[in-house]
């Protein structure tokens, strides 16, 4: 059972940074697809980046030029790098990744989610 664990949320000002990291455990194999997304207080979950193991990366409009994500695809490792934070930016952020050719052969179609954590922007 594959599990995502994020960390690296936390309070920061408007204009500062912060880094999230996701390790993806319990898989041996690499997920094709790893990213964030986040949802904010009554909206809707939305996509922020993810990238492919091939290093295709897609951003949400939103974050371009502010927002760097990267991964360790050997670890299976995936970072949210966080820069010229604003309010609209709080959020809960969730890492997401979509499951191994395997897994998917296995029968289990279905994406992986961390719990999340909290991206509080305020002064």
């Amino acid at each position: 059972q594959v599990q995502l664990v994020e960390s690296g949320g936390g309070l920061v000002q408007p204009g500062g940074s912060l880094r999230l990291s996701c390790a993806a455990s319990g898989n041996p194999f690499t997920l094709p697809v790893m990213g964030w997304y986040r949802q904010a207080p009554e909206k809707q979950r939305e996509l922020v980046a993810d990238m492919t193991s091939g290093g295709r990366i897609n951003y949400a409009d939103s974050v371009k030029g502010r927002f760097t994500i990267s991964r360790d695809t050997a670890k299976n490792t995936v970072y949210l790098q966080m820069n010229s934070l604003k309010p609209e930016d709080t959020a809960v952020y969730y890492c997401n990744a979509e499951p191994s050719a395997i897994d998917k052969l296995r029968g289990n179609d279905n994406p992986y989610w961390g719990k999340g954590t909290l991206v509080t922007v305020s002064s």
